[in-house]
């Protein structure tokens, strides 16, 4: 398994509309094999803030689903960024 987590950073004006474009990215995500989880959300601190959580079965399933990455336009709109992916080797209940 394998989490990608982290942020994205945009103007303050910019936010809320990126979050609703990425309403069609988290549907696709998620009806996607592998996609355990998908969420693109505001932070409620930060008003510039976008949080991205995914979590996959695989590499091989997020490879598949990740195309080139984001548009151009959306790409713009990013001024800085924080993501990371981890290797989950094991998964407990808590």
């Amino acid at each position: 398994m394998l989490i990608v987590a982290g942020y994205l950073i945009t103007e303050v004006e910019a936010r809320d509309a990126l979050v609703v474009e990425g309403v069609k990215v988290v549907s696709m995500a998620r009806s996607a094999p592998g996609c355990l989880h998908f969420s693109i959300t505001a932070d409620t601190l930060e008003p510039q803030r976008v949080n991205i959580y995914e979590r996959w079965e695989t590499e091989k399933e997020l490879l598949a689903f990740r195309g080139s990455g984001p548009d151009s336009g959306t790409a713009a709109r990013i001024l800085d960024a924080d993501m990371k992916r981890y290797v989950i080797a094991s998964v407990e209940d808590p």
